[in-house]
């Protein structure tokens, strides 16, 4: 396994980590199999979508608080009750496809780390599955 660190700087923002996953399955060698990008922290979250347009991303995020707003119905005590509610809607990890030493994305796709609860210092954990 792999770690790597993002500095987030907003409350919420999503960060295209997309270069650096794609520098480590160089560095590493890797060439045919699966990765997982994890995200182990409960505010935060990785996601793959559409990376051409920083609008996008954007409107993720603006969207995002008009379905599950800062302040609601909460009684978890340390006030970031929609962080962890955002993270669960997006999920902890994704599978990328490995192929001759790249990650497999559409066109217009890119990763992202999803900071819901910033701005901080996050963790992402990175596992090679070899294929056959």
């Amino acid at each position: 396994m792999i770690t790597f660190h993002v500095q987030t700087h907003r409350r919420e923002e999503l960060v295209d980590i997309t270069a650096h996953i794609r520098r480590l399955a160089g560095e590493q060698g890797w060439r045919h199999g699966a990765l997982l990008v994890y995200c182990p922290h409960t505010t935060g979250a990785i996601t793959v979508n559409e990376g051409a347009d920083p609008d996008v991303a954007r409107d993720i995020t603006a969207n995002m608080n008009k379905l599950v707003p800062r302040h609601g119905d909460y009684r978890h005590a340390e006030g970031n009750s929609d962080a962890h509610i955002k993270s669960g809607m997006f999920g902890c990890g994704q599978m990328l496809i490995v192929e001759d030493g790249d990650i497999m994305l559409g066109t217009w796709q890119k990763v992202y780390f999803c900071e819901f609860d910033g701005p901080r210092q996050r963790t992402v954990w990175v596992q090679f599955m070899a294929g056959s």
